[in-house]
């Protein structure tokens, strides 16, 4: 199977060294010279500076990996040549243009895969077994909080550069951090904003939110509030969702699942593999990909899914732009 990585920062890289990994070695990359990262692991490598002369090597797969803003230009083309696509996440910035990306597929034929590798997490998916059994009675509230010093993300880089902090590269909390809309949804289903508080509160000297209270219904009636931040150190990514019968809390630190069950007054510990490790989850979501490329798979993230996250996302980001 041929790949074809869209970008080549720092998830381009990861995905390229899990390919390698995972014994995969027919490979090239469609590099336009942006990245702020040495060029030395392209040695060996195919490069194209052009996507049609990228695309007219007839890969298999492309993985569309470059800054958010961008995604449909490389994606469209790539569905219409019929590969097979993972799309790092967010679809994209807006909405625009999306309906003819699905057209494209179908008329391609190949499938899309969003990269929300929490969908990957251990933890996470206990969690979903858990509430399938009922462990913790009807949900009634879920609260995701993810703070994370944004200059931090990339240390060789600057960070007013980078996608995150650029609005016209899709940038802003509320775009960048869509994980928890994601895995929100997943864990108890469809998902509407109630409300929103949106702002540039820190001193990151950039023109786009870094914090944002999200409040959201789902579609059975639980109430969830969502917090996202650039600001906060050290960084703190978590999950609490409560029950008639029962507490589930997930901490990213160190990705176990804790479970308080009524019917015993006592909690369960849930830890993760022995050898899991942050790369776990991008070299499951790309085994999951290998897979669907191959037929073998439907998958777990939808084009659809990760539409319905990204009206999520522009909903909220509304009340920051005076929208609402």
């Amino acid at each position: 199977m041929k790949f074809l990585i869209a970008g080549f920062g720092s998830i381009g890289r990861r995905h390229l060294s899990n390919l390698l990994a995972l014994g995969e070695k027919d490979i090239l990359v469609y590099h336009t010279g942006h990245s702020t990262l040495p060029e030395a692991q392209l040695a060996g490598f195919q490069v194209e500076t052009d996507l049609g002369a990228a695309l007219a090597q007839r890969p298999d797969a492309v993985i569309v990996a470059n800054p958010t803003a961008l995604h449909l230009a490389v994606a469209i083309p790539a569905a219409e040549a019929g590969c097979h696509i993972l799309m790092e996440k967010p679809v994209s910035d807006s909405l625009e243009g999306t309906a003819e990306l699905s057209a494209a597929l179908a008329r391609g034929g190949g499938r899309l895969l969003v990269g929300f590798q929490f969908r990957f997490h251990p933890g996470l998916r206990k969690a979903a077994e858990l509430l399938r059994e009922g462990a913790i009675g009807r949900p009634v509230f879920a609260r995701a909080h993810w703070g994370e010093y944004l200059p931090n993300w990339h240390p060789w880089e600057d960070y007013r550069q980078s996608y995150a902090a650029r609005p016209e590269l899709g940038g802003g909390v509320v775009r960048t951090l869509t994980h928890p809309f994601d895995y929100l949804r997943w864990l108890l289903g469809e998902a509407e904003v109630a409300g929103a508080q949106v702002g540039t509160l820190g001193d990151l000297g950039i023109p786009v939110e870094d914090t944002a209270e999200v409040s959201l219904r789902f579609a059975g009636g639980t109430l969830g509030s969502l917090h996202l931040n650039y600001v906060q150190q050290p960084a703190s990514h978590t999950l609490e969702i409560i029950g008639t019968q029962g507490t589930l809390r997930w901490d990213n630190a160190d990705g176990g699942l804790h479970c308080f069950r009524v019917s015993t007054a006592a909690w369960e510990h849930y830890p993760v593999p022995d050898g899991f490790e942050r790369n776990s989850l991008f070299l499951d979501e790309m085994r999951h990909f290998i897979d669907l490329a191959g037929g073998r798979a439907e998958p777990v993230c939808s084009l659809d899914d990760g539409l319905r996250v990204q009206q999520l996302a522009l909903d909220a980001f509304k009340y920051y732009s005076g929208r609402a």
